[in-house]
């Protein structure tokens, strides 16, 4: 029996095992919509506002389950919405395929109503992408874009569909999901060559990225480090990667990383890097980058060998295989004066946070305070003023994290005081956009993340991001998704204006928003709730009283704003100068103000 385009569409996405798309109509996609309402009890689709909140949301269930995110919009300004999520996922190695509509191929190159050359807008940012222009070759480039999302390095495939190829007639053949393509783990002699230099390690790093995760390596990776009694660190895309309580674990490291971390990988005599890029955000002056290190990189990906810092030994494959073959030939031993040097820089690390934020009152007291029982009466005079400080919110929130829970960010300050400060528990619970850096990017990613898990969902953001999207609060809405959205609120764009405030001598050239937006009015507007918060304590209660709420089913249908009013100085620190190194390191308020 022959049928159309897109309905052959449809049911290779069902063949895929893809239950739910995210996507928003129009005209030249009418068809492919026809085809998900004749199968809308197999495939569930969700309407954004915007179709870039689609893409991101695609993008949020992706990196939540390890499965491949789909996104679909129409033509022209449709796919052009989409390029910033496109953009995101390619940047961070998340597997998404995005299908567009186009204009009937009569049409192409005549400048049609709302035909745009998507494939050649988005060739820079996918791992390949397709236009289909007869009806013959969509089923076989369908399956193809699942293989390509989902093998070797991840990264989203576009396929972009003219109407009349979706209007188009053919038989459809049913096939079995498509596989990725086998893994293949580095050469022998390359493994050899780099267990040879690990073996002479006095000073091991482990620096690994999110490519432990793509690879499901977490395991090999810290049989290794107790092998050799290594410490690790990590790119942001590695937060997620394993729990930050594990003892060996020093945080991210680079421009805002963990005081720890980036001293200790400068120090290191050789760094085994594992499915992480050395971009500048982790390596800044790379003359002066770990200069007695010697790099033992392991990536899927042969261009990020050697690609901006030179590799002692680049060895091409799967991480998993990879280290396998690699622990066989490495040997076990401790490195005692190593581990002593780590310890100190943890020490140092812990004083640097108590000199920037001294105890709050319910610290000083006996045991750790349940949630619920922050203590107000005396926040003023321990803080030294009643705003709500970053690592008082996140001290509060580790409270209510538990292994079931999702925490997405937008871009920016807040973004970075979370990958400081959130205690994370398992894998897949952090999601944030780190490579293409997106504001607006967080509202899409915790609508996608929440639908595909059902897990307590957070949303770290902050008033410049989240005024980016925050029209898909009519999303979440919409769907009955429980959101808790933490704003914090310095009125500011803040990671401009701490760079202005270094940088720029303190010319703050339209940075400060300070909007008259009332984001709980906001909030209600859309048919959500929420609260606004301007003490440790008062963002403890409206926590506690949230987590009521969720854990009452008839009650937590609906996201809930909690706004967090902070001070619009406060920087995030440790940093890095820009193309500076650990010698230009700054700590603290004085050298933040030099």
């Amino acid at each position: 029996m022959k049928i159309s385009g897109a309905e052959l569409t449809i049911r290779i996405l069902i063949e895929q095992n893809i239950d739910m798309v995210f996507g928003y109509p129009g005209g030249q996609v009418l068809d492919i919509y026809e085809s998900l309402y004749k199968h809308r009890k197999e495939i569930r689709h969700i309407l954004t506002a915007h179709e870039q909140g689609a893409a991101h949301a695609a993008d949020g269930y992706a990196r939540s389950t390890g499965k491949t995110g789909v996104v679909i919009a129409t033509s022209g300004p449709g796919a052009t919405n989409l390029v910033t999520g496109i953009a995101a996922a390619y940047m961070d190695s998340i597997p998404v395929v995005a299908i567009t509509g186009n204009v009937p191929t009569g049409q192409i190159g005549t400048d049609s109503f709302q035909e745009v050359d998507i494939t050649g807008i988005t060739m820079p940012i996918t791992k390949h992408n397709f236009f289909v222009d007869t009806i013959g070759e969509l089923a076989d480039t369908l399956r193809k874009a699942f293989i390509l999302a989902k093998s070797g390095r991840p990264g989203p495939v576009l396929v972009d569909i003219p109407k009349d190829v979706q209007e188009a007639m053919c038989e459809y053949e049913p096939a079995e999901p498509v596989k990725k393509d086998e893994a293949f783990a580095a050469k022998d002699i390359r493994i050899e060559e780099a267990a040879a230099v690990i073996n002479a390690a006095k000073r091991p790093f482990i620096y690994f990225g999110g490519g432990i995760l793509s690879s499901d390596a977490t395991k090999e990776m810290l049989e290794l480090a107790e092998t050799i009694d290594a410490p690790l660190g990590c790119s942001m895309m590695g937060l997620t990667c394993l729990p930050t309580e594990n003892p060996r674990f020093l945080g991210m490291q680079g421009m805002h990383g963990h005081y720890a971390s980036t001293m200790c990988m400068n120090k290191a005599d050789v760094i085994i890097a594992l499915g992480v890029r050395f971009n500048d955000r982790s390596t800044n002056d790379r003359l002066k980058f770990a200069p007695n290190a010697r790099i033992v990189h392991i990536d899927i990906d042969g261009s990020e060998l050697s690609k901006t810092v030179n590799d002692y030994c680049s060895l091409r494959g799967d991480l998993k295989l990879t280290l396998q073959s690699l622990l066989s030939m490495v040997d076990k031993h401790s490195n005692d004066a190593w581990m002593k040097v780590v310890e100190k820089l943890k020490d140092e690390e812990k004083k640097l946070v108590l000199e920037m934020y001294p105890k709050r009152a319910d610290e000083t007291k006996a045991g750790k305070a349940k949630p619920g029982n922050t203590v107000d009466n005396k926040e003023k005079e321990n803080t030294g003023n009643a705003d709500l400080k970053p690592r008082y919110l996140f001290e509060i929130l580790n409270r209510y994290i538990d292994k079931d829970t999702v925490i997405t960010t937008d871009v920016g300050q807040h973004q970075l005081w979370a990958a400081q400060l959130l205690k994370l528990k398992a894998e897949r619970q952090f999601i944030s956009n780190g490579g293409l850096g997106a504001m607006g990017y967080g509202m899409g990613a915790a609508i996608g993340a929440y639908l595909a898990t059902g897990k307590k969902t957070y949303l770290i953001t902050g008033d410049g991001s989240f005024g980016m999207n925050l029209n898909e609060l009519a999303t979440a809405v919409s769907y009955k998704i429980p959101l808790t959205i933490i704003i914090l609120n310095n009125k500011t764009l803040g990671m401009v204006r701490q760079y202005q405030t270094m940088f720029y001598k303190k010319h703050y050239s339209a940075t400060d928003i300070d909007r008259k937006t009332d984001f709980i009015a906001l909030a209600k507007a859309f048919g959500a709730d929420g609260v606004r918060v301007e003490t440790a304590a008062q963002f403890d209660k409206a926590l506690n009283d949230r987590r009521k709420v969720l854990n009452d089913r008839k009650q937590s249908e609906l996201p809930f704003v909690i706004e967090c009013l902070i001070d619009k100085d406060e920087p995030v620190l440790p940093m890095l100068k820009p193309n500076g190194s650990t010698e230009d390191i700054i700590l603290g308020m004085k050298e933040l103000t030099k």
